[in-house]
């Protein structure tokens, strides 16, 4: 197989800045937390964090519904949140939207906990593939569908630390 380059390094960096300027601008410097959704969006959360000068609470979500390259249809829910939402500002971040089945889901369960504010953040968001009627409040960038890797997106738990998002051939 061979890795070919969809969004280099250097445009994930801007990318990741002017999300990071607009949640900012949107929030007005008020405290978030980040839901960040493992393992694939802990690196775009963490590189998001570091670019917002406000407050940032990070807490860690694992919802997964692939096995190898193909969704299974089901949600494997094995680690929630440890923070009180409640009135609170949260972002849920994404590596990447596909069906839209998992943030569909999370989304109302979120909505549940009372929230002052729930947005959606994706690095990737491959709309084609859309299943359920969700639209992220942030997007990296659009993607056609293929398979990507990198920047903490795996094939089979590999590929995770490319610097880049690429995909598969």
């Amino acid at each position: 197989m061979t890795i070919h380059t969809l969004i280099n390094e250097n445009d994930l960096k801007n990318r990741i800045k002017e999300l990071a300027t607009q949640i900012q601008n949107d929030f007005n410097n008020e405290e978030i937390i980040f839901v960040c959704i493992l393992k694939g969006a802990v690196f775009f959360a963490t590189e998001l964090a570091k670019s917002i000068s406000s407050s940032i609470i990070l807490d860690f979500m694992k919802v997964s519904s692939y096995s190898g390259t193909q969704s299974t249809g089901k949600l494997s829910f094995a680690l929630d949140i440890s923070q009180d939402i409640q009135n609170k500002n949260v972002i849920i971040i994404e590596d990447i939207i596909d069906t839209g089945r998992t943030l569909s889901y999370l989304k109302k369960y979120f909505k549940e906990k009372n929230p002052k504010k729930l947005k959606i953040c994706t690095l990737l968001d491959k709309k084609e593939r859309r299943e359920f009627d969700i639209e992220p409040d942030y997007t990296g960038f659009n993607i056609p569908d293929k398979f990507v890797i990198g920047f903490g997106l795996d094939y089979d738990e590999k590929y995770r630390n490319l610097p880049f998002i690429g995909y598969l051939e």
